[in-house]
């Protein structure tokens, strides 16, 4: 911390700038979901009521809980939350080691251990924020109480991995908030070097882990987040990201981080992204078939129009088929089938090859929804729409699902254009949609 604590030093120290109410993460206030008034037959599931009226009882799905997602990672973060407000490490290490033992996921694929871990540290790491939104031309004593306080905790705690992990998480938070959203060319140089140092903290704390822990991946995780980190190449990401992979190959998060990261605008570059795309596939061919490569190439095409336009398209939309070959869940489905719709909008739009790939990508949703979708989750279409951003920041959760809700039944109304103008109903059943006479 000494490197750290320098970085802070001023003659006249500002007067704290954060009320005790600005501490702290307060639960998001969740608005009741509505029911329908009346019950649906049980051959068929209840019907959307966003399709225009004529058609409106031509076309069913079934919409389960909108916000069971959402709700099951808040539930997971507040409960890491609490307790450290309660100052009951121990038990946080315990819930979380099991969580990290298991490998347990939610149905969205979040790594349950990494939601608490995220609870734990989210007081300190929001107040930090908003201390360095606020502070003025000097540094303020209050950014780094917070950190100061785990600091004293993984002192008394120095063997917990799961500890140590919470604090360098926090750290690499903190560095993160300084760097900013601006161009690294005009950072000012004390963000510049509040960053680094936060990092560099981050990477003390979690090295002596990383051998003792080889099974952990939320160890593995910290890992890639801090070899990720901005201002600086830092070595060992992509074999931080293969191992991370292989601990839990269920979980296609990191594989979509892994390809973000070898973008050039980060740690990569163009061919290193198809090489790592085709790497990853092989090593997890048994569980995705040419599923990995979609994984690693399924956010980098969306926010960079040369990688778009550099991938292989067919082996793309393979792995599409592969994962939902190997993964056919509802979850799934809905991923696959947003992400296919909202791909032709995605990029700049100036290159012509790159346009014309995310069209073909883009026609991969009629297959999708009528060979896979069973339901409907209009949270995952809420956020297709939004380009997956993580740092997007939800008011309603109520009114972000219906958002969701009624981008699917657009798309999924002009799939089966042909069959409700002719009459037919399309009910959506545990095996897809069936065209039947009204």
């Amino acid at each position: 911390m000494l490197h750290l604590k320098k970085l802070f030093k001023r003659k006249s120290m500002p007067t704290l700038l954060l009320e005790t109410g600005d501490l702290g993460c307060a639960p998001r206030r969740r608005e009741p979901h509505p029911q329908n008034q009346e019950t649906p037959a049980p051959s068929a599931p209840a019907c959307a009521d966003t399709v225009p009226a004529s058609p409106q009882e031509m076309l069913c799905i079934d919409c389960p809980d909108p916000t069971a997602e959402d709700r099951l990672c808040d539930e997971n973060h507040q409960l890491g939350q609490k307790l450290v407000r309660q100052e009951n490490w121990a038990g946080l290490s315990k819930a979380i080691r099991r969580a990290d033992a298991d490998n347990t996921l939610t149905p969205g694929s979040m790594p349950v251990a990494e939601l608490m871990a995220l609870g734990a540290r989210a007081d300190v790491v929001m107040a930090t924020e908003h201390a360095i939104e606020d502070v003025d031309s000097g540094f303020a004593k209050a950014l780094l109480s917070g950190i100061e306080d785990f600091e004293h905790v993984l002192d008394a705690h120095e063997d917990d991995y799961v500890v140590a992990c919470v604090v360098a998480q926090a750290h690499i938070d903190i560095g993160w908030a300084w760097r900013g959203k601006g161009e690294s060319t005009v950072l000012p140089q004390r963000n510049r070097d509040a960053c680094i140092a936060h990092f560099e903290r981050a990477g003390e704390i979690i090295a002596p882990f990383i051998e003792q822990h080889p099974t952990s991946a939320l160890v593995a995780a910290t890992r890639c987040a801090h070899v990720s980190g901005p201002l600086h190449h830092q070595g060992g990401l992509r074999e931080s990201y293969e191992q991370l992979i292989l601990l839990n190959p269920l979980n296609p998060r990191p594989m979509r981080a892994l390809g973000n990261h070898m973008l050039p605008r980060h740690h990569g570059g163009y061919t290193e992204l198809e090489l790592e795309a085709r790497r990853t596939a092989a090593r997890v061919q048994n569980v995705w078939g040419a599923g990995g490569y979609t994984w690693v190439m399924f956010d980098a095409i969306c926010a960079d129009d040369t990688a778009c336009a550099n991938l292989d398209v067919d082996y793309f939309i393979d792995g599409l088929r592969d994962i939902l070959a190997h993964h056919s869940t509802a979850y799934c489905a809905n991923l696959l089938a947003a992400y296919c719709a909202n791909m032709p909008s995605f990029g700049g739009g100036g290159d012509e090859r790159a346009d014309n790939i995310r069209a073909q990508i883009g026609a991969c949703t009629d297959w999708i929804i009528r060979a896979h979708l069973t339901e409907l989750h209009p949270m995952i279409w809420a956020h297709a729409a939004h380009g997956f951003n993580n740092n997007l920041r939800i008011r309603s959760p109520h009114k972000f699902a219906a958002s969701g809700r009624d981008d699917a039944m657009q798309v999924i109304n002009s799939l089966f254009r042909s069959e409700l103008a002719s009459g037919q109903r399309i009910v959506f059943t545990s095996n897809g949609p069936q065209a039947m006479t009204a």
